[in-house]
This record gives C-alpha cells, structure tokens and sequence, in this order.
C-alpha cells in the first residue's frame, strides 16, 4: 500500500505541519485575513477562537454575541464574533469563516506557566471538520480537503 502522504495528496488534501509543545499541544501556524499568528490545534474546543486582544491585529469586524464561552478551566465567558473572514492554514483556505473572539488570558498565562509560548488563538474542530481533517500525530502532520 502506498504511504498515507501520497494518498491524501491524491485525495486532493493539503499537507500542515504542527509542533508539539512544552505543554504537549499542537502548536500550528495560520494566517487570519492574511496576518499570520500562533494558534493551539485542539480537537476539543468546539469553535476556533482569538482573544480580544487580536481584533486589530487580523483586522477583525467583530460584532456582540450572546453565546458564552467555556473551556480550559473557565466558563460563562462574555463572547463577540466575527463572519467573512479569510483562515489558512498551509495552502488550506477557508473564504468565509466565523471566527469567536473571547478572553483568551487564561489560557495564555497557564502556557507562560509552563515556559511555553502564548498563543493568538485556538483552531477547533469546526475548521477540522470542514476540512475533513486527518491528524498524523507520529509525523507532526494535519490534513486538510
């Protein structure tokens, strides 16, 4: 059987590579409306999110959301939301994607805790799903369709 890189490149899928942390995340690149920034690859967080400090920095039209926010220790977080932007991640492209904005300063200050990096955002499973990812965690590797 050929290597599972070929067969995905065949599937037409886009190849990414992540790092894995201080702290065991992946850590992965992407660009929001063009900037690029550090974002945390996590399987478990429903939504892809920036904090409230990066609204400027990708140029976010951010907007009020009643939703609340939970995760990673804190919950009932106020939320806004921003639509049509642009995320790459790689080649990987989406060209109308909602992104949540909350306060990510818990997460930041446990990661510096650690010694490790802080981070602009998460990448969730709503990217993940969209693009039918496969993670390869042996070679550091997420594919996206």
């Amino acid at each position: 059987m050929e290597n599972l890189h070929e067969y995905l490149k065949k599937e037409k899928y886009k190849k990414i590579k992540f790092k894995l942390t201080k702290t065991q995340h992946l850590a992965i690149k992407a660009k929001i409306n063009g900037i690029s920034g550090d974002f945390i690859l996590d399987t478990g967080a429903s939504n892809s999110c920036v904090g409230f400090e990066s609204i400027e920095r990708f140029e976010l039209k951010a907007k009020k959301s009643k939703t609340k926010a939970s995760g990673a220790g804190a919950t009932g977080m106020k939320t806004q939301i921003s639509s049509e932007n642009i995320l790459q991640l790689g080649s990987w492209k989406s060209k109308d994607f909602s992104i949540v904005i909350f306060d990510l300063s818990h997460v930041n200050e446990a990661l510096e805790s650690h010694k490790a990096k802080p981070v602009h955002g998460i990448i969730g499973a709503d990217v993940l799903l969209e693009g039918k990812a496969i993670i390869d965690y042996y070679n550091h590797y997420v594919y996206l369709k």
